[in-house]
C-alpha cells in the first residue's frame, strides 16, 4: 500500500483554510490543563475511521473542519504555559492540520487490518508538531475512504475524541451541531469545600519520581510488539458470561468485566509469569458514566483507573468467574466518591509538595507483569457521518506498547467485539491458545 499526500494545510475555526503563518504573539484566552489532564499520557494519540463511498469533497471536509473548530476552539489552539505559570491550552486560533492524501490500492482487499506500523501512514505523523488535532483524508482506488486523525492527550481522552469526530461530520453535513461539545474546563470538576480526601491516591495515580526502577518498562533487544486482534461474538460473549456466572441473586457481570477477566489470564499465561509474582490490570474507567451528573459531551479528559490485583498463580488456577470478580469490584469502587476524592487530592497541594508524578508514563513501553485496558464499547462511533453515512470499521493507531489492550465495538451492530492485543511476538502463540481454547470450552457448556 503506497500513500500519496496531495495536500497538507492548516485549518483554522470558521474561515477553511489559512496559509500557515505563525499565530500572533497577542495576549490569548487560556484554559488551564485540569487535574485529570494532567494525569493522563503526555503523548498524541491517533485512530482511524472506514468509510463507504463516494467521499464528499476535499472542500467540503475542510469546511467542515473549520466549522467544527469554531465550536470546539481547543482543537484550533497549542499546549502553552497561562499567565500564572500553569500548562495550558492557548485559544490562539492557530489551527488544526488538514492532509488529503490516495492509496494505490483497493480497500476492500486489504480488509480486516489491524495497527501496524504500516497503517501508520493513513492518519497523521506524531512527531515534530505543533497542532492538537491532525485530520487526514485517504481515498482508495475502491471510493472508500478513510478518515484518520492523532490529538494530544492532554486535551482529550477516547470519548471526547469521539464527540470531536462526531461534530465534525455533522458540520460537513452542514447538520448543526448537537450536542454542542463543552469546552469549559474550570467549572466542570471544581474541588469541594473543604476537601475531602477519602482515598489513597499516592501509588495509584501519583508515584515519587524516583519510585519505578530505572530500567523499567524499556524493551528487550531483539522483542517485536504485534497486535492481534480477537474476535468475540455475541455468542462468545454469551459463553463467557455463562461461564462467569456468579452465585443467584448477584448482580451478572458485564461483557467489560467478562472479556477483560478472560484477556487478563491468557495474556498473563502466555507471558509464563511466576507464579507469585503480581499482576495489576489497570482498566480505564469514564468519569462521565461513574460521576454525577457530569456533560456527556465534555471535550476534556475524565479517565481514572480501576486496579483489580492477583498473583499469577491465583488468576489462573481460580476460574474466570474469580478473575471477572476482581476486576468488578475494583471498577464498582472507582466511583463518584472516588472520583472526587481524586479531584481534591490533586487540588490540595500534595502533589507539588511531594514532588509526585503521574503513573500514567507515555516513557514506558513494556507492562508486563502488569495490562492496562481501555474499553471503547458505548462510544459515539456510529453517530460519525460525512455525508455517505456511518463508518464500517474502526481501529486506533499502532503503538509499540507491550502490555496493552483496546475493547472496540463492532460497527456492523452484530453485537461482536474486537479486542486488539498488544504482546510480544514470542507470546502470542501461546496467548491464541489459551484464548481461543477457553472460548472454546465456553462454548461447549451453551
Amino acid at each position: 500500500m503506497k500513500i500519496t499526500v496531495l495536500s497538507s494545510k492548516l485549518v483554522k475555526p470558521g474561515c477553511g483554510s489559512g496559509a500557515g503563518a505563525p499565530p500572533s504573539t497577542q495576549q490569548h484566552e487560556s484554559i488551564p490543563l485540569t487535574v485529570f489532564d494532567k494525569v493522563t499520557f503526555d503523548q498524541r494519540i491517533s485512530a482511524m475511521n472506514f468509510f463507504h463511498p463516494p467521499a464528499p469533497s476535499t472542500a467540503v471536509l475542510e469546511t467542515g473542519l473549520a466549522n467544527a473548530l469554531a465550536t470546539c476552539r481547543v482543537w484550533a489552539g497549542r499546549l502553552g504555559v497561562d499567565s500564572a505559570g500553569r500548562r495550558a491550552i492557548i485559544l490562539n486560533d492557530a489551527g488544526a492540520r488538514f492532509v488529503v492524501a490516495t492509496a494505490d490500492v483497493a480497500l476492500n482487499g486489504m480488509l480486516p487490518l489491524e495497527p501496524t506500523p504500516e497503517t501508520q501512514s493513513l492518519h497523521p505523523s506524531h512527531h515534530d508538531v505543533d497542532e492538537l488535532l491532525l485530520v487526514q483524508v485517504t481515498q482508495f482506488t475502491c471510493g472508500s475512504y478513510v478518515v484518520g486523525y492523532t490529538l494530544h492527550h492532554l486535551v482529550a481522552d477516547g470519548h471526547a475524541m469521539a464527540t470531536t469526530m462526531v461534530a465534525f461530520g455533522q458540520a460537513t453535513r452542514g447538520a448543526a451541531i448537537d450536542p454542542v461539545p463543552v469546552i469549559d474546563r474550570a467549572s466542570v470538576f471544581p474541588p469541594r469545600s473543604p476537601l475531602r480526601v477519602e482515598f489513597e491516591h499516592r501509588g495509584a495515580e501519583f508515584k515519587l519520581p524516583q519510585s519505578e526502577n530505572a530500567c523499567s518498562g524499556g524493551s528487550v533487544a531483539g522483542d517485536e510488539v504485534v497486535v492481534h486482534r480477537v474476535r468475540f461474538t455475541r455468542a462468545s460473549i454469551s459463553s463467557l458470561k455463562s461461564m462467569a456466572a456468579p452465585p443467584t441473586g448477584v448482580r451478572p457481570f458485564s461483557t467489560v468485566q467478562c472479556v477483560v477477566a478472560h484477556l487478563w489470564r491468557c495474556i498473563t499465561a502466555a507471558r509464563r509469569l511466576g507464579g507469585r509474582e503480581i499482576t495489576v490490570a489497570r482498566v480505564a474507567v469514564d468519569g462521565r458514566a461513574r460521576m454525577r451528573h457530569p456533560p456527556q459531551e465534555y471535550i476534556g479528559n475524565v479517565v481514572l483507573w480501576a486496579r483489580p490485583a492477583a498473583t499469577a498463580m491465583e488468576l489462573l488456577e481460580t476460574p474466570l468467574a474469580h478473575a471477572a470478580e476482581l476486576v468488578a469490584r475494583a471498577v464498582a469502587r472507582t466511583d463518584d466518591r472516588y472520583f472526587r476524592s481524586f479531584i481534591d487530592f490533586a487540588s490540595s497541594g500534595a502533589v507539588e509538595a511531594e514532588g509526585l508524578a503521574p503513573t500514567a508514563d507515555a516513557a514506558k513501553m513494556v507492562l508486563s507483569p502488569d495490562v492496562e485496558v481501555y474499553s471503547l464499547l458505548g462510544f459515539s462511533f456510529r453517530d460519525i457521518d460525512f455525508g455517505s453515512g456511518v463508518p464500517f470499521f474502526h481501529m486506533r493507531g499502532f503503538v509499540a506498547e507491550e502490555g496493552l489492550v483496546f475493547l472496540v465495538p463492532s460497527l456492523s451492530g452484530d453485537g461482536s467485539v474486537y479486542a486488539y492485543v498488544n504482546l510480544f511476538r514470542r507470546n502470542i502463540d501461546m496467548f491464541k491458545d489459551c484464548c481461543y481454547s477457553m472460548l472454546t470450552e465456553a462454548d461447549s457448556r451453551l
